[in-house]
């Protein structure tokens, strides 16, 4: 597959693919893991998930997959479609916030109780998970890792709190990817 455009510092634009890997995980018939970065690294802190998709480059194996989305629910649908395990990384809006605190959910496949809204976008993650529960397309498990906001208008670059968190979230996200 032909890598998108680059972005800044080297990243592909946002909606497009990081990179494809194989549907499976070597030795574990059957297994796929996709981490899903949602945001847009022109809107401040709303660019955590592009900046772990970054940070994972080279730290994960080639066979699973990273993905960076703008949040569309199809095309996050689209992206974890067939996955055993999907991972989403999102930037939230909380009242009152507070900036770079992280936060984990997991939900197991189409049982899984519904989700409020997490997403810094208007529609997001809330409308993917409800969209994929009636189509029968939820992963066999979703974590999602969500990092509290402070500014999402336009500007590049996160601010300091939330840059201090990405670290941390960049290995909370390697250790599930680990456990697929």
């Amino acid at each position: 597959m032909t890598e998108p455009a680059s972005g800044p510092a080297g990243r592909p634009p946002g909606g497009g693919p990081v990179r494809d890997a194989p549907a499976k995980e070597p030795g574990t018939p059957g297994r796929r893991v996709v981490v899903i970065g949602v945001g847009n690294e022109y809107r401040r802190d709303d660019g955590i998930g592009p900046e772990v998709l970054a940070g994972l480059r080279g730290r994960v194996a080639a066979s699973v997959r990273l993905v960076l989305s703008d949040g569309d629910p199809a095309r996050m649908i689209e992206a974890w479609a067939g996955a055993s395990t999907a991972v989403v990384v999102d930037a939230v809006r909380a009242d009152p916030p507070v900036p770079g605190r992280l936060h984990r959910i997991v939900l197991g496949g189409a049982d899984a109780p519904q989700a409020g809204q997490v997403s810094s976008h208007g529609l997001g993650l809330g409308e993917a998970i409800g969209l994929a529960r009636a189509l029968g397309r939820m992963p066999d498990r979703l974590i999602v890792h969500a990092a509290e906001g402070a500014e999402f208008g336009y500007g590049i670059g996160l601010t300091p709190a939330v840059a201090s968190a990405a670290e941390a979230l960049i290995s909370a996200v390697l250790r599930d990817v680990a456990a697929g």
